[in-house]
């Protein structure tokens, strides 16, 4: 049976490279997407590679659906299969409401409305049974916060589209599914501003914030045959917080 092949977007760093390195544990070929993080993409790819596995590069700007096909017909020439797609490219950007900054805003829809939107169409004429679709929301989208409505609107709209779309492809015998991560690091957690890192380890009864390899086993067991009667669910990863 041929291997399976993934695509993971926003790959070249935080949890899309856990995601990425975990799905390729599981022999899956894995296309590492990136934008604008090409050395860290490389860096992904290098270490699949060096532990045996198989692992292309291929950027995009996922926000712009010409750039996207072209992403999809790269996968096509290559490999010639697509099972699993997972969708964890995203931005994050936030402020008061009354400074409302146009630029942000188009940014945010760009990649974390639009995005996974074109990669799931393009995905929607390639998967066929047993396919995947994974879609990384926040639980900022569950629990907004003061300053983060844009942010937070697009990532419940992926839950919309999670559900639209386990309905629309259960035919094809595609499962679509959602994973909610909380605060999380390696990830944005990373480049939060001061205090924030805090303030989300306070809010988990555990005391800390989540690690990106624990999404992604998360994500691996969605991607496996063992949840085939998994589809339009959301997973919640965030350690009970209460934010």
């Amino acid at each position: 049976m041929p291997m399976k092949v993934a695509l993971v977007t926003g790959a070249g760093r935080g949890i899309g490279r856990e995601i990425a390195l975990r799905l390729a544990k599981d022999h899956a070929r894995i296309v590492v997407h990136y934008s604008g993080s090409e050395e860290g993409a490389k860096v992904t790819a290098e270490t699949i590679t060096a532990a045996g596995g198989e692992a292309v590069t291929c950027r995009a700007d996922i926000a712009k659906r010409s750039e996207v096909q072209a992403l999809f017909a790269a996968i096509d020439a290559r490999f010639g299969r697509l099972d699993i797609v997972v969708n964890s490219a995203g931005v994050s950007a936030g402020g008061a409401l009354a400074d409302l900054d146009d630029e942000q805003l188009e940014w945010m829809l760009g990649v974390n409305f639009r995005g996974p939107l074109y990669v799931a169409s393009e995905a929607a004429k390639r998967l066929g049974e047993g396919g995947r679709i994974i879609n990384l929301s926040s639980s900022l989208g569950e629990f907004p916060m003061a300053g983060s409505g844009a942010y937070s609107a697009t990532k419940v709209a992926i839950k919309s589209f999670t559900e639209s779309w386990a309905k629309e492809l259960g035919k094809q015998g595609v499962t679509v599914n959602t994973v909610i991560p909380g605060a999380t690091a390696p990830g944005m957690m990373d480049t939060a501003p001061p205090g924030f890192r805090a303030f989300f380890e306070q809010a988990s009864p555990f005391g800390r914030i989540g690690t990106a390899s624990e999404i992604a086993e998360i994500v691996a067991f969605l991607a496996s045959p063992q949840a085939s009667w998994v589809s339009g669910a959301h997973i919640i990863a965030n350690g009970a917080a209460s934010t």
